[in-house]
């Protein structure tokens, strides 16, 4: 069902609307319409244009509420805005000071990890750097070269050079080490090794020692920063989970009246004027029942007034729509939003869905022990983790369970239970042809829906010419019974009655333009691009209807041969298992029942799915319909 709505327009001092904001707006769910778009232009309106204050504060409220373990809860109590501001600036402050000790302290790990980096290669040399650095008639040089070029050195160069390299480490990559050569010819002995692409590595000036020891001094050195480290982001997060309960509510007060204020974008206001006091103007649209309580509670209130516009929906901008069915079925309001929600004046066709795509399912798809296990899993998951398709899932399981006894099918074992009605296999044809009689009459009354549409949207035309309209029904109905007719042995009408029955209803259908357009007195009958080109389109169209109607009825045999395609697939099933010979695999069953369930349920549920949008919304239904979006999600 869809809610009734009231068009609101509410005024009151521009200063007050924070007030009016949170002590009514926010109890009772209204959809906003950007005020300056209702109103239209007019140099007396102008929009509602601040900023919003609380921008910044909130934005520290959130990465403070993200440093917060999961498991804190926030304060019921109320808070003014003042004391959540102080709160946030407080905790964002300290946490501010501790970050920046924590960023140098993060800064001199990595100083050290550098260090260590360099350090580390040359932890084989046995000598006091500083003893090294000190040197004034010989040079030396850190560095690496590739072992490639490491072999060239040594077999060519090293005996005929002035040079001593020690070698500290190798890994596939590089050969780490030290060389030494007289000051007078470093500049050669640089040379040679720079042509050998020696990468030179310049250690820090204030090591001293050893390498290794140096090394590990660095070690436990960047050790005690490490745990330094780990210890002040401790301090941190225990700090604000200290804070956390007061931390939460003050975002949640922050984040409400950051909300509250941006309802300015949505509203207008009246110009500035030295002689009139300047007013808010909000637009949107309530529900029949919210709007009943809303005008009470503000009854008594002198800083805010309330129109309620009736008929609005009549004006340009149309309702939202809103859905309120019955808890059962709104998880089939899933499937009415996929294809597009119905417009305000336009029938809600979820209980429709519903009703139909279970049936279907179950006919399709019976089975008395796979139907059960729908009911149970469908309704666990729906109930743990709200999913929609879920409780779809259930519901469509019991009707594969009443199927299933209708077929006297339980997993596949066709001996368990008598078939009630009829088991699918034993006559494949009365099968499918019953499936199509099933399919015509939902057709039939898809057609009797858009009738029902028609006459609320005041459309003349698609009530009586439409294709699913009286002038279709005539035609199909009229068909289908002279069908049935024909079966069961009774003489068909004269042809003069077939042909008036079935040639009249069809030229109007051909003729709905310009009859609509004589019926409605509008100046021009036939549309634009001459009379020749209409007769060509509108033929063209009706051959198309006419097709439809037979495509469309052809579509339901589908239903019967699902039907019949899950008894042989679990025959098939029971048959590896060999139940034939007497001795069955209970695992093969298992496996069987599990990949039929799965593949063939999933199959059937789209299979359904497309006979609900295809054979039958296409009949009567449009989707066109626009969401009812909530300013607020009303308080608990």
């Amino acid at each position: 069902m869809i809610e009734k709505m009231k068009y609101l327009n509410i005024t009151g001092p521009k200063e007050d609307i924070d007030r009016v904001v949170d002590t009514y707006l926010n109890k009772y769910e209204i959809h906003l319409e950007n005020a300056l778009t209702e109103l239209g232009e007019s140099p007396e309106i102008k929009p509602f244009s601040e900023a919003n204050p609380y921008k910044d504060i909130l934005n520290k409220a959130h990465i403070l509420c993200d440093e917060l373990d999961n498991e804190l809860i926030c304060e019921e109590n109320d808070m003014s805005v003042s004391k959540a501001t102080e709160i946030v600036n407080r905790a964002y402050s300290k946490m501010n000071e501790m970050s920046e000790l924590r960023h140098d302290v993060k800064e001199n790990q990595k100083h050290l990890t550098t260090l260590i980096s360099q350090i580390e290669p040359f932890r084989v040399l046995n000598f006091d750097l500083a003893k090294i650095q000190h040197f004034k008639f010989i040079k030396f040089r850190f560095g690496r070269i590739s072992p490639e070029y490491y072999n060239k050195f040594t077999r060519h160069v090293y005996n005929n050079l002035d040079t001593v390299f020690y070698e500290c480490e190798r890994t596939p990559d590089f050969i780490y080490g030290i060389y030494f050569t007289p000051e007078t010819l470093s500049d050669q002995v640089d040379a040679v090794y720079s042509f050998l692409h020696f990468e030179r590595i310049a250690l820090a000036e204030e090591f001293s020692g050893t390498p290794e020891e140096i090394y590990q001094s660095l070690k436990k050195e960047k050790h005690a920063v490490s745990a330094k480290n780990k210890e002040l982001k401790t301090d941190i997060k225990t700090m604000l989970n200290e804070q956390g309960a007061k931390l939460m509510l003050a975002a949640k007060t922050l984040q409400r009246v950051s909300d509250n204020f941006d309802i300015r974008k949505m509203a207008a206001c009246t110009a500035d004027s030295n002689t009139y006091q300047v007013f808010y103007i909000l637009c949107g649209w309530m529900s029949v029942k919210d709007t009943k309580s809303f005008i009470k509670e503000i009854s008594n209130d002198p800083k805010i007034y309330c129109v309620k516009q009736n008929g609005r929906e009549q004006g340009t901008t149309k309702p939202p729509t809103k859905l309120h069915n019955p808890k059962f079925f709104q998880p089939f309001e899933m499937f009415i939003k996929m294809y597009g929600l119905p417009a305000y004046n336009e029938m809600d066709p979820t209980i429709f869905v519903a009703l139909t795509y279970t049936l279907l399912f179950g006919i399709m798809f019976g089975d008395i022990g796979q139907g059960l296990c729908l009911i149970v899993g469908g309704l666990l998951f729906y109930k743990i983790k709200h999913i929609n398709l879920a409780g779809i899932v259930s519901v469509a399981g019991v009707w594969s369970t009443i199927f299933g006894f209708m077929y006297g099918s339980f997993f596949g074992f066709e001996e368990i239970f008598p078939a009630i009605w009829r088991r699918p296999m034993d006559n494949i044809m009365n099968t499918l042809i019953t499936a199509v009689i099933f399919g015509v009459m939902l057709i039939l009354v898809a057609m009797l829906l858009n009738i029902i549409n028609a006459i609320r949207a005041h459309d003349i035309g698609r009530l009586l010419f439409d294709s699913s309209g009286i002038a279709g029904l005539i035609v199909y109905g009229g068909v289908a019974a002279c069908v049935g007719f024909y079966f069961l042995g009774y003489k068909l009408p004269a042809t003069i009655i077939l042909v008036i029955l079935f040639g009249v209803p069809l030229l109007c259908i051909m003729l709905k333009e310009p009859l609509s357009n004589f019926i409605e007195k509008k100046k021009h009958i036939f549309p634009s691009g001459g009379k020749a080109m209409f007769f060509i389109e509108a033929s063209v169209e009706l051959f198309d209807v006419v097709l439809s109607y037979a495509t469309n009825t052809i579509s339901f045999v589908r239903v019967g041969a699902f039907a019949l395609s899950h008894a042989g697939m679990m025959g098939v099933v029971l048959s590896l298992a060999g139940i034939e010979n007497g001795h069955a695999n209970l695992i093969v069953i298992i496996l069987g029942n599990i990949l039929v369930a799965g593949l063939e349920g999933l199959i059937v549920g789209i299979q359904v799915l497309r006979l609900e949008y295809y054979e039958m919304f296409s009949r009567f239904y449009k989707g066109t319909g626009r969401e009812f979006r909530p300013f607020k999600t009303v308080k608990k």
